[in-house]
């Protein structure tokens, strides 16, 4: 069973339910669901195509302000940014324009511009995506070097404590969430990145500095 973000063929059982496996990867600490456990496009699509988070929702941008306030206190004036995983409703993305910056977007289902992977980036975005991830090592590999030197990644996901708490999160019961990061698989993408810097803010918004 390889890991999907750093590759080891090392992880032990973590978590089985009603519909899914759960395994932990030994070397980096990712808890993630088996490839048969996945749902197909056809049906991961089908689940967004239920959401309606649009710009005009002040609790959407309010959940949203958890990620964008520490992130916009770092980048410059006028920062050229990519929202990466932006939805059927961008919004993060209104907000950064709103405070003047220039966002591009991308989404697999709903923006697949993959010219967007050809700029550089002072800051790049990913909310309520990584979980999502079938291959996040890959696919965070490729943003990172998407980052001009002394930009900032911001991710915001909910993060693993225990096993305990695991096994009665309501988190997992998302058919389309398939990666759960914990405060040390983000340390290991620190490490693997040589960020200059990574700071926690809150729960579930973390932030890296490239150097």
């Amino acid at each position: 069973m390889i890991c999907p973000l750093c590759g080891s063929d090392e992880s032990s059982a973590y978590h089985q339910d009603k519909t899914r496996s759960y395994r932990l990867c030994n070397c980096c600490n990712l808890v993630f669901v088996p490839p048969e456990h996945h749902l197909s496009p056809i049906e991961e699509k089908a689940n967004y195509d239920l959401h309606d988070n649009q710009p005009d929702d002040p609790g959407y941008r309010n959940f949203l302000g958890r990620l964008f306030e520490p992130l916009a206190e770092r980048i410059p004036v006028g920062a050229k940014g990519l929202d990466f995983g932006c939805g059927p409703g961008p919004t993060l993305s209104v907000m950064f324009k709103e405070a003047g910056h220039d966002v591009a977007l991308y989404d697999a289902f709903y923006q697949a511009d993959e010219a967007v992977f050809d700029d550089r980036y002072d800051f790049i975005t990913l909310s309520e995506v990584a979980e999502h991830l079938s291959q996040p090592g890959p696919e965070l590999e490729r943003l990172w070097n998407c980052l001009k030197p002394g930009g900032w990644m911001g991710i915001m996901t909910k993060r693993v404590i225990d096993q305990e708490a695991f096994a009665r999160w309501h988190y997992i019961t998302d058919p389309t969430h398939v990666c759960f990061f914990s405060d040390r698989t983000f340390q290991w993408l620190a490490e693997r990145w040589s960020a200059a810097d990574m700071v926690f803010v809150g729960k579930d918004v973390v932030l890296f500095n490239r150097q």
